[in-house]
């Protein structure tokens, strides 16, 4: 197998949300000497973007895009040790988190991989976040972009809370605020004083880079 069948084959692992191929793949492609950017930019990060294209159309549903994510994820994880600091994270820096009380993670997984893809650095702080986690993590790294998820709407208030917390500590003037899950809307993000509202993965990467300015 040359490189390029390599890279193209690791593509399509991508994008079929295979595992283990993807990680076996993004072993080989390192083994046969392909620089790291060279299989993020031409095999991993297509794969996630090709699986964005097929959701738009209706041809990939929520379960192929979770897939997607996790062979996404795996194969970063394999390359990511090997890229030197700056490589990644182009983009921007997000913090994202599911917020306190909500333990839903699927949404968030989708996310994180659809913003890398998008070359963002993303720091992913789990579910069930507290206030003063998101207060701490902002103030140490200093992010772009802070992701706010929600998927119960007994927990969308905490979403405001946290808001109302970052405009009292002086840390929302040079941070964007957007927020998403199930029961989110524009509205409610208006409502709460978010900069925008994800309806998606792959939309929040466009508004990420809305807001920021990237191309």
């Amino acid at each position: 197998m040359d490189k390029n069948e390599i890279l193209t084959d690791l593509k399509k692992a991508v994008l079929e949300g295979d595992d283990d191929l993807s990680q076996e793949l993004a072993i080989k492609a390192l083994d046969q000497g392909l620089e790291p950017m060279t299989i993020v930019n031409q095999s991993i990060i297509p794969g996630i973007q090709e699986a964005g294209e097929l959701w738009k159309r209706n041809e990939y549903f929520h379960t192929d895009i979770i897939l997607c994510a996790e062979a996404f994820r795996l194969a970063m994880e394999i390359i990511e040790p090997k890229l030197t600091a700056g490589e990644l994270g182009v983009s921007g820096k997000v913090i994202i988190g599911t917020v306190a009380g909500d333990m839903h993670n699927l949404g968030k997984i989708m996310v994180n991989a659809t913003l890398r893809g998008g070359g963002f650095e993303v720091i992913d702080l789990g579910e069930d976040v507290s206030q003063d986690t998101f207060i701490e993590k902002i103030k140490e790294i200093k992010p772009d972009i802070l992701g706010l998820g929600c998927y119960m709407t007994t927990t969308m208030l905490e979403m405001r809370e946290i808001i109302k917390r970052l405009e009292k500590e002086g840390l929302r003037n040079n941070l964007k605020v957007m927020i998403g899950g199930v029961p989110c809307t524009q509205e409610f993000a208006e409502e709460i004083n978010a900069d925008v509202w994800g309806k998606d993965a792959f939309d929040a990467v466009e508004k990420a880079k809305m807001i920021l300015g990237v191309k």
